[in-house]
């Protein structure tokens, strides 16, 4: 059966006719302790993370939690671990890594194609805050506050260029301005790549504009999330635009027929789906799990440290 439950049971009840669930519970403890929901979707504010994962952990359920894991490292480790000893199956919708144009990229990095990487570049742009709008519960001190663009869109670049490139982030310098709407970033990889990213919920004009190029010696790989049917490979000779359904792309998380665009919704169904082939006993490629969830936050740490100290910071592997 499924349930749902939200602040108040008013707001409960309302979800659940939006959302067509079956029934409503009077809190979210309530629900996760019913004996018929068998698996539980954290799609709180980011400060009740620890609690109700938790409490989902403790009665041995599956639990899909949204990012970031928990406001503080400490307690991103702590529920890491305790879904580790508890051997329950987890998941963080880091969704970007469903795109069949995503995996494609991947793919071709992972076999070489393009020679090794030398330079991984992009943005994450959006402009909901634009002049002064008020960003609700993630401007809030305890659940984002002075650094919430990068917590809240930042992670989601970071883990999408590390899941296509297979390198990890190991050094960073940041710089978090306006108030935590935007944040700047140089970075340098467990294989000694360089890389940038501008992140910024204050860009006029841009919705969703996450976009990231890895270069490699003999070609290029670029994606952007807004017009994600194609993928843009470029050497020094060409540059070729590849529509995801055409000869000699792989299939893979690709659902609808060439032609009939698949977006963001479609990443998001293919997640669900791999998380739920999870639970059922199967092994994913790709699928986020609490360790990825883990890994945000001690990025998130980390461009907190170096914004505030104005140096290079050591990013723990």
């Amino acid at each position: 059966m499924q349930r749902v439950a939200s602040s108040t049971p008013q707001s409960a009840t309302a979800a659940a006719s939006r959302l067509g669930a079956q029934a409503y519970a009077d809190s979210a403890e309530a629900l996760i302790d019913a004996d018929d929901v068998d698996v539980v979707h954290v799609c709180t504010p980011n400060s009740l993370h620890l609690a109700l994962a938790s409490r989902a952990i403790e009665a041995g359920k599956p639990v899909i939690c949204e990012k970031p894991l928990a406001v503080r490292l400490l307690d991103a480790r702590l529920l890491t671990t305790r879904a580790a000893k508890a051997g329950v199956v987890t998941a963080v919708p880091f969704v970007y890594r469903f795109y069949p144009g995503v995996r494609e990229i991947r793919s071709r990095v992972a076999a070489g194609e393009g020679g090794p990487l030398h330079m991984m570049r992009g943005a994450y742009l959006q402009d909901w805050q634009v002049a002064g709008a008020p960003a609700g519960w993630r401007g809030e001190h305890g659940e984002g506050g002075e650094f919430r663009a990068f917590a809240d869109i930042g992670v989601h670049w970071c883990d999408v260029v590390e899941f296509v490139s297979g390198q990890r982030i190991t050094q960073l310098s940041a710089r978090t301005t306006n108030s935590g709407t935007q944040t700047t970033m140089q970075f340098t990889t467990d294989r000694g790549v360089s890389g940038s990213v501008v992140v910024s919920q204050v860009a006029a004009g841009h919705k969703n504009g996450l976009t990231f190029s890895l270069d490699g010696f003999d070609a290029s790989y670029r994606f952007d999330q807004e017009n994600p049917e194609i993928v843009r490979i470029s050497s020094a000779a060409e540059t070729r635009v590849l529509h995801r359904g055409s000869p000699g792309l792989s299939p893979r998380q690709s659902v609808l027929p060439p032609g009939h665009p698949q977006g963001y919704q479609d990443g998001f169904n293919a997640f669900v789906a791999d998380a739920y082939a999870a639970i059922g006993g199967d092994a994913p490629d790709g699928l986020p799990t609490f360790t990825d969830g883990l890994r945000a936050a001690l990025l998130t740490d980390a461009v907190i440290t170096s914004s505030k100290s104005s140096t290079w910071v050591q990013v723990p592997s």
